[in-house]
């Protein structure tokens, strides 16, 4: 093969050398597939991302679990909100009913809405109840209300995805807390304006944690110390710890009134303001 060149009298000889010369390589990204197959399979990672919650954290990343008391977990009772506890854990349902909206199947999950399910897993294999369906001799899930999302048909069914991944009740981000085992009540009294504040508390939070439910009603409440019969109270310790007793269930047996034994906290103002 023959290449001519045509040199302008004005070009110089080394400029002609230099088009002989190897030019770098660019770097190009290799794509595998088309284009087409790449932005469906992106959109196809966001619907799936888009079908949990984002605001709340995996349990596994959090370095301690925030408690919610059942009176909470019942204030998240509508298809726009929906959450539901069970074995010890607090799961926001709502994208899964977003997901869903108009199933069938979202029936027996929205009959529930802010209640405790626990009645319908197993605390041994944290799954659900199983029994051997009588018709067909096999072991299948127990649901006495009805199948729900992400629970299999008995038999072979063509309306059925068969690829689910991990069911809701055992994904973990959909869950945004444990339930408290024991709640309880106390009185949170400002010694500075004589202020008395009733506080539904879980027994597994330590004071700190207890401070953040009653910033609402004082948003200085760091600036206090805080104190039960004398004593000053450990922030990063929980109620019990601090020996502020829980005496609920012997004022049950005794047929007594809790509101008129329930334990009161002092704040005592430390003469300074905090800037939050």
């Amino acid at each position: 093969m023959f290449l001519f060149f045509t040199v302008n009298k004005n070009v110089y000889f080394a400029d002609v050398i230099n088009l002989w010369k190897p030019r770098p390589k660019l770097h190009v990204p290799r794509c595998h597939g088309n284009a087409a197959t790449t932005a469906h399979r992106m959109d196809l990672q966001s619907r799936s991302m888009s079908d949990h919650p984002a605001a709340a954290p995996c349990p596994q990343d959090m370095k301690r679990p925030r408690y919610f008391t059942p009176a909470e977990v019942a204030a998240h009772n509508t298809a726009a909100d929906l959450w539901v506890s069970y074995l010890g854990k607090v799961c926001d349902l709502t994208p899964l009913v977003n997901r869903y909206t108009g199933d069938a199947l979202l029936l027996p999950i929205m009959e529930c809405a802010g209640k405790d399910i626990s009645s319908w897993f197993d605390p041994e294999t944290q799954d659900l109840l199983t029994f051997v369906d009588p018709l067909t001799n096999c072991v299948t899930y127990f649901t006495p209300r009805g199948r729900f999302v992400h629970v299999p048909p008995n038999g072979p069914r063509s309306d059925w995805a068969m690829v689910i991944g991990e069911p809701w009740w055992k994904d973990p981000r959909y869950q945004v807390g444990r339930l408290s085992a024991k709640s309880r009540w106390i009185r949170v009294i400002n010694t500075l304006t004589s202020q008395e504040q009733r506080l539904q508390v879980c027994s597994e939070e330590t004071l700190e944690e207890i401070l953040q439910r009653y910033l609402r009603y004082n948003g200085h409440a760091h600036s206090y110390t805080w104190k039960f019969g004398g004593a000053c109270l450990d922030m990063s310790r929980t109620l019990g710890e601090n020996s502020v007793p829980d005496d609920d269930r012997q004022l049950e047996q005794l047929r007594l009134d809790q509101d008129l034994y329930t334990p009161a906290i002092l704040l005592h103002f430390n003469d300074d303001l905090t800037e939050d």
